[in-house]
Protein backbone atom coordinates (compact mmCIF):
# COMPACT_ATOMS: atom_id res chain seq x y z
CA UNK A 1 0.00 0.00 0.00
CA UNK A 2 0.79 3.52 -0.73
CA UNK A 3 -0.16 5.82 2.25
CA UNK A 4 0.03 9.69 1.82
CA UNK A 5 1.01 10.64 4.71
CA UNK A 6 0.23 14.49 6.11
CA UNK A 7 3.54 15.83 8.55
CA UNK A 8 3.54 18.76 10.63
CA UNK A 9 4.10 22.28 8.92
CA UNK A 10 6.04 23.58 11.33
CA UNK A 11 5.11 22.60 15.01
CA UNK A 12 6.31 18.65 15.53
CA UNK A 13 3.66 18.62 17.69
CA UNK A 14 0.90 18.80 14.74
CA UNK A 15 1.89 14.73 13.79
CA UNK A 16 -0.97 12.62 14.37
CA UNK A 17 -0.43 9.53 16.04
CA UNK A 18 -1.88 7.66 13.26
CA UNK A 19 1.25 8.90 11.51
CA UNK A 20 4.02 7.90 13.53
CA UNK A 21 2.46 4.64 13.64
CA UNK A 22 2.74 4.43 9.93
CA UNK A 23 5.90 5.51 9.54
CA UNK A 24 7.24 3.19 12.10
CA UNK A 25 5.84 0.25 10.43
CA UNK A 26 6.09 0.74 6.47
CA UNK A 27 9.05 -1.00 4.60
CA UNK A 28 10.18 2.79 3.44
CA UNK A 29 9.55 5.97 3.07
CA UNK A 30 9.26 8.66 -0.24
CA UNK A 31 10.30 12.01 0.97
CA UNK A 32 10.76 15.59 -1.00
CA UNK A 33 13.80 16.48 1.34
CA UNK A 34 15.39 13.53 2.89
CA UNK A 35 17.04 15.46 5.28
CA UNK A 36 14.35 17.17 6.55
CA UNK A 37 12.43 13.86 7.01
CA UNK A 38 14.85 12.37 8.94
CA UNK A 39 15.28 15.14 11.13
CA UNK A 40 11.34 14.42 11.83
CA UNK A 41 12.15 10.61 11.81
CA UNK A 42 14.64 11.27 14.47
CA UNK A 43 12.60 13.56 16.51
CA UNK A 44 10.11 10.77 16.28
CA UNK A 45 12.67 7.76 17.14
CA UNK A 46 12.47 6.46 14.33
CA UNK A 47 15.87 5.26 12.75
CA UNK A 48 17.20 2.54 10.55
CA UNK A 49 14.30 3.21 7.90
CA UNK A 50 15.12 3.54 4.57
CA UNK A 51 14.34 7.32 2.55
CA UNK A 52 14.21 7.73 -1.03
CA UNK A 53 13.99 10.87 -2.54
CA UNK A 54 10.86 12.12 -4.76
CA UNK A 55 11.57 15.61 -5.52
CA UNK A 56 10.48 18.43 -8.41
CA UNK A 57 13.53 17.12 -10.20
CA UNK A 58 12.59 13.01 -9.82
CA UNK A 59 12.52 11.00 -12.98
CA UNK A 60 9.60 8.79 -14.38
CA UNK A 61 12.06 6.02 -13.64
CA UNK A 62 12.53 7.00 -9.76
CA UNK A 63 8.89 7.02 -9.85
CA UNK A 64 9.11 3.74 -10.98
CA UNK A 65 11.31 2.07 -8.95
CA UNK A 66 8.87 2.91 -6.16
CA UNK A 67 5.65 1.34 -7.88
CA UNK A 68 8.08 -1.91 -8.45
CA UNK A 69 8.44 -1.65 -4.77
CA UNK A 70 4.91 -1.53 -4.07
CA UNK A 71 4.22 -3.73 -6.37
CA UNK A 72 6.73 -6.55 -4.77
CA UNK A 73 4.98 -5.98 -1.85
CA UNK A 74 6.32 -3.55 0.01
CA UNK A 75 4.20 -0.44 1.84
CA UNK A 76 5.78 2.92 1.22
CA UNK A 77 4.59 6.20 3.13
CA UNK A 78 5.18 9.37 0.91
CA UNK A 79 5.51 12.25 2.86
CA UNK A 80 6.37 16.17 1.51
CA UNK A 81 8.53 18.87 3.47
CA UNK A 82 5.56 19.89 5.38
CA UNK A 83 1.80 19.20 5.36
CA UNK A 84 -0.29 16.86 3.04
CA UNK A 85 1.45 15.38 -0.17
CA UNK A 86 0.50 15.48 -3.73
CA UNK A 87 -0.88 18.98 -3.27
CA UNK A 88 1.12 21.11 -5.26
CA UNK A 89 3.66 18.82 -4.75
CA UNK A 90 5.66 16.52 -6.69
CA UNK A 91 4.14 13.36 -4.88
CA UNK A 92 1.38 14.06 -7.22
CA UNK A 93 3.67 11.77 -9.80
CA UNK A 94 3.88 8.71 -7.82
CA UNK A 95 -0.23 8.84 -6.16
CA UNK A 96 -1.00 8.36 -10.19
CA UNK A 97 1.27 6.16 -10.73
CA UNK A 98 0.60 3.51 -8.22
CA UNK A 99 -3.28 3.58 -8.83
CA UNK A 100 -2.60 2.94 -12.29
CA UNK A 101 -0.34 0.15 -11.18
CA UNK A 102 -3.59 -0.83 -9.07
CA UNK A 103 -1.65 -0.37 -5.77
CA UNK A 104 -4.08 0.45 -2.66
CA UNK A 105 -3.70 4.12 -1.75
CA UNK A 106 -4.27 5.25 1.54
CA UNK A 107 -4.57 8.90 2.78
CA UNK A 108 -3.92 9.94 6.38
CA UNK A 109 -5.48 13.00 7.17
CA UNK A 110 -3.45 15.84 9.08
CA UNK A 111 -1.78 19.04 8.95
CA UNK A 112 -2.51 21.75 5.85
CA UNK A 113 -1.49 24.93 5.14
CA UNK A 114 -3.97 25.27 2.72
CA UNK A 115 -6.80 25.04 5.27
CA UNK A 116 -4.71 26.63 7.95
CA UNK A 117 -4.49 29.50 6.32
CA UNK A 118 -8.07 29.68 5.46
CA UNK A 119 -9.68 29.18 8.54
CA UNK A 120 -6.95 31.70 10.03
CA UNK A 121 -7.48 34.52 7.28
CA UNK A 122 -11.35 34.72 8.36
CA UNK A 123 -12.30 34.49 4.86
CA UNK A 124 -13.78 31.74 4.22
CA UNK A 125 -16.79 31.17 2.92
CA UNK A 126 -19.91 28.50 3.07
CA UNK A 127 -19.74 28.51 -0.93
CA UNK A 128 -16.08 27.01 -1.45
CA UNK A 129 -12.75 28.11 -2.31
CA UNK A 130 -10.40 27.41 -5.58
CA UNK A 131 -6.85 26.62 -4.71
CA UNK A 132 -4.64 27.59 -6.95
CA UNK A 133 -0.89 26.30 -5.92
CA UNK A 134 1.87 28.71 -7.31
CA UNK A 135 1.29 30.91 -10.15
CA UNK A 136 3.57 31.09 -12.77
CA UNK A 137 6.06 33.54 -12.75
CA UNK A 138 5.60 35.07 -15.84
CA UNK A 139 4.45 35.96 -19.37
CA UNK A 140 1.36 34.62 -20.59
CA UNK A 141 0.20 32.14 -18.84
CA UNK A 142 0.79 34.02 -15.33
CA UNK A 143 -1.18 36.93 -16.81
CA UNK A 144 -4.06 34.07 -17.59
CA UNK A 145 -3.52 32.13 -13.96
CA UNK A 146 -3.91 36.03 -12.77
CA UNK A 147 -7.39 36.29 -14.59
CA UNK A 148 -8.64 33.29 -13.90
CA UNK A 149 -8.47 33.96 -9.65
CA UNK A 150 -10.19 37.57 -11.22
CA UNK A 151 -13.05 35.93 -12.47
CA UNK A 152 -13.61 33.03 -9.45
CA UNK A 153 -16.26 34.80 -7.10
CA UNK A 154 -14.95 31.96 -4.10
CA UNK A 155 -12.11 32.70 -1.73
CA UNK A 156 -9.04 31.72 -3.49
CA UNK A 157 -5.66 30.07 -1.83
CA UNK A 158 -2.42 30.33 -3.68
CA UNK A 159 1.27 29.60 -2.49
CA UNK A 160 4.09 31.75 -3.20
CA UNK A 161 8.21 32.20 -2.14
CA UNK A 162 8.69 35.15 -0.03
CA UNK A 163 11.20 36.37 -3.39
CA UNK A 164 7.84 36.32 -4.74
CA UNK A 165 5.37 37.84 -2.72
CA UNK A 166 5.71 41.19 -3.23
CA UNK A 167 5.64 41.03 -6.67
CA UNK A 168 2.60 38.76 -6.56
CA UNK A 169 0.65 40.93 -3.99
CA UNK A 170 1.43 43.65 -6.18
CA UNK A 171 0.45 42.05 -9.83
CA UNK A 172 -3.06 41.02 -7.74
CA UNK A 173 -3.67 44.21 -6.43
CA UNK A 174 -3.28 45.85 -9.96
CA UNK A 175 -6.27 43.43 -10.59
CA UNK A 176 -8.06 43.91 -7.72
CA UNK A 177 -6.93 46.23 -5.20
CA UNK A 178 -10.11 46.42 -3.20
CA UNK A 179 -10.21 42.61 -2.91
CA UNK A 180 -10.13 41.25 0.49
CA UNK A 181 -6.84 39.58 1.37
CA UNK A 182 -4.84 37.84 4.53
CA UNK A 183 -0.92 36.32 3.70
CA UNK A 184 -0.05 33.97 6.75
CA UNK A 185 3.39 33.18 7.42
CA UNK A 186 5.44 30.63 8.65
CA UNK A 187 1.99 28.79 10.40
CA UNK A 188 2.14 27.44 13.41
CA UNK A 189 6.24 28.16 14.11
CA UNK A 190 7.61 30.63 16.47
CA UNK A 191 7.30 33.56 13.88
CA UNK A 192 3.77 32.99 12.75
CA UNK A 193 2.12 35.83 11.27
CA UNK A 194 -1.27 36.62 9.80
CA UNK A 195 -1.82 39.75 7.79
CA UNK A 196 -5.04 40.78 6.83
CA UNK A 197 -6.55 43.96 4.31
CA UNK A 198 -7.25 44.68 1.06
CA UNK A 199 -4.71 43.92 -1.53
CA UNK A 200 -3.53 47.57 -2.36
CA UNK A 201 -2.31 48.29 1.64
CA UNK A 202 -0.83 44.25 1.42
CA UNK A 203 0.96 45.02 -1.63
CA UNK A 204 3.09 47.88 0.16
CA UNK A 205 4.69 45.76 2.82
CA UNK A 206 7.81 44.45 2.44
CA UNK A 207 9.91 41.66 4.50
CA UNK A 208 8.04 38.69 3.47
CA UNK A 209 10.04 36.04 4.62
CA UNK A 210 9.31 31.80 5.14
CA UNK A 211 6.66 29.84 4.01
CA UNK A 212 3.76 31.57 2.42
CA UNK A 213 0.07 30.99 1.89
CA UNK A 214 -1.87 34.16 0.27
CA UNK A 215 -5.97 33.69 1.00
CA UNK A 216 -8.09 36.04 -1.21
CA UNK A 217 -11.65 36.78 0.17
CA UNK A 218 -15.04 36.15 -1.83
CA UNK A 219 -15.56 38.53 -4.33
CA UNK A 220 -17.82 39.96 -7.21
CA UNK A 221 -16.88 40.00 -10.58
CA UNK A 222 -19.90 41.78 -12.27
CA UNK A 223 -20.46 44.57 -9.33
CA UNK A 224 -16.71 45.09 -9.64
CA UNK A 225 -16.76 45.59 -13.42
CA UNK A 226 -19.93 47.87 -13.51
CA UNK A 227 -17.85 49.83 -10.78
CA UNK A 228 -15.44 50.87 -13.47
CA UNK A 229 -16.41 53.81 -15.60
CA UNK A 230 -15.59 53.90 -19.67
CA UNK A 231 -13.06 56.92 -19.20
CA UNK A 232 -11.65 55.05 -16.48
CA UNK A 233 -10.74 52.05 -18.48
CA UNK A 234 -8.98 54.43 -21.30
CA UNK A 235 -6.84 55.95 -18.71
CA UNK A 236 -5.57 53.24 -17.57
CA UNK A 237 -5.07 52.04 -21.94
CA UNK A 238 -2.89 54.90 -22.18
CA UNK A 239 -1.22 54.23 -19.08
CA UNK A 240 -0.34 50.76 -20.13
CA UNK A 241 0.52 52.04 -23.39
CA UNK A 242 3.04 54.69 -22.35
CA UNK A 243 5.19 52.72 -20.38
CA UNK A 244 5.58 50.99 -23.29
CA UNK A 245 3.53 47.15 -22.70
CA UNK A 246 2.78 44.95 -25.35
CA UNK A 247 -1.10 45.74 -26.61
CA UNK A 248 -1.81 42.03 -26.10
CA UNK A 249 -0.44 41.91 -22.77
CA UNK A 250 -2.36 45.41 -21.84
CA UNK A 251 -5.42 43.99 -23.23
CA UNK A 252 -4.87 40.80 -20.97
CA UNK A 253 -4.03 42.66 -18.18
CA UNK A 254 -6.89 45.21 -18.15
CA UNK A 255 -9.53 42.44 -19.18
CA UNK A 256 -8.70 40.57 -15.33
CA UNK A 257 -8.79 44.16 -13.89
CA UNK A 258 -12.11 45.55 -15.40
CA UNK A 259 -14.19 42.18 -15.75
CA UNK A 260 -14.67 43.22 -19.89
CA UNK A 261 -13.79 40.38 -22.53
CA UNK A 262 -10.37 40.06 -23.19
CA UNK A 263 -11.30 40.31 -27.29
CA UNK A 264 -13.47 43.56 -26.80
CA UNK A 265 -10.23 45.04 -24.69
CA UNK A 266 -8.11 44.63 -27.09
CA UNK A 267 -9.89 45.87 -30.03
CA UNK A 268 -9.79 48.68 -27.47
CA UNK A 269 -6.10 48.80 -26.79
CA UNK A 270 -5.52 48.57 -30.94
CA UNK A 271 -7.60 51.63 -31.67
CA UNK A 272 -6.19 53.94 -28.88
CA UNK A 273 -2.70 52.76 -29.75
CA UNK A 274 -3.67 53.99 -33.57
CA UNK A 275 -4.93 56.99 -32.53
CA UNK A 276 -2.19 58.31 -30.28
CA UNK A 277 0.18 57.85 -33.09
Amino acid sequence: MLYVVATPIGNLGDVTVRAIDVLKSVDRIAAEDTRRTRQLLSHLGIVGKPVDSLHEHSSARDVERLVEHLQAGQSIALVTDAGTPAVSDPGEALVKASIAAGVRVVPLPGPSAVLAALVASGLASGSGFRFVGFLPREGTERRAAIALVCETPEPVILYESPERTKATLRDLADAMPERPACVARELTKMHEEIVRGPLSDLAEKDGWRGEIAIVLGAWSPASHAESIGEAEIDARIDRELEGGTHAKAVAERIAAWSGRPKREIYERVVRRKSSSR
